[in-house]
């Protein structure tokens, strides 16, 4: 058969297809619809009920199943087939690892960074490639971005805010705007100064280092997205520590994690960074040093 023969009967065989199986036809397959003779009788995988809903064939305990998964987002009671997961269980988490994949390469809106007033500097990362291979270049400032930082920025405030995208643009997004203005108003209730804020560009926790060689603040805070787990990108940190210098590691920092909706309310979290900032600037040290000599 000639190759013009078999590219029109490929040609005429999807111009059927399309007929038949149009985008309105296909989505009437949703939900065990029948249409052709073609059935799809799976579920949106993510869909909030079918998240929650045992995949354990006869358990023992229906409700105490139920209840304990309803507990913890740790995929339990998902159940098997034969040595393998149930399909519902694989798509799911196809599902929320490409979740995870986006946040890691997701890059915060620049009109949230406008609307707060930061202006945008970078680590000595190139790319986001880089940024995964290489965790001690996002701990570092270019040259460029320390001398826009010398130019720009209040020199010695009592605390110096900059947000960092992290490993989740995403988390940023979700927070920034609900943290900022109690960070703010909560340092500035307690009679203390606030440096120029901005934002870093492929961002490690470790710049706080480098931050605070050139602002010289008495404390230092940096706003940046987590690790993301399995479906769960928009959760963030705050990580603070006491006059950093080059040699600070994270013995000498605190944090407040886990900041999100469904964890720590952001609202809490600023208030609570602030409370942490007050006991650093009152006892002038942070981390593990911190613990030992603050009793409350």
């Amino acid at each position: 058969m000639q190759e013009t023969e078999i590219q029109a009967i490929v040609q005429a065989v999807l111009a059927e297809i399309n007929k038949r199986q149009g985008a309105s036809q296909l989505a009437t397959l949703v939900g065990g619809a029948r249409e052709n003779g073609l059935v799809i009788d799976l579920p949106d995988p993510t869909d909030e009920a079918a998240r929650r809903a045992p995949g354990v064939v006869n358990p023992i305990d229906p409700e105490g199943l139920r209840a304990l998964m309803a507990a913890t987002p740790t995929r339990i009671g998902v159940g098997r087939a034969g040595p393998r997961p149930r399909t519902k269980a694989l798509l799911l988490f196809q599902a929320d690892h490409g979740v995870t994949q986006d946040a890691l390469f997701h890059e915060v809106n620049p009109k949230l960074l406008e609307e707060q007033g930061l202006f945008v500097v970078e680590s000595q990362v190139k790319d986001r490639q880089e940024y995964l291979k290489r965790p001690d270049l996002g701990r570092k400032l270019t040259e460029e971005s320390k001398r826009i930082l010398a130019e720009r920025c209040v020199k010695k405030p009592d605390v110096q805010i900059f947000v960092g995208d992290g490993l989740s643009g995403a988390a940023i997004e979700h927070n920034l705007a609900k943290v900022m203005p109690v960070l703010k108003q909560g340092l500035q209730a307690a009679g203390l100064s606030i440096g120029t804020p901005f934002f870093v560009k492929n961002a490690r926790v470790g710049l706080l280092n480098d931050v605070n060689s050139i602002v010289d603040a008495q404390v230092c805070i940096l706003l940046i997205g987590e690790r993301p787990g399995l479906a769960r990108a928009e959760s963030m940190s705050i990580y603070m520590g006491f006059r950093p210098k080059p040699d600070s590691s994270d013995a000498n920092r605190d944090v407040v994690c886990n900041i999100y909706e469904g964890g720590l309310n952001p609202l809490e979290a600023g208030a609570l960074a602030v409370q942490m900032i007050q006991k650093m600037i009152k006892y002038q040290t942070s981390g593990v040093d911190l613990k030992l000599v603050d009793k409350t």
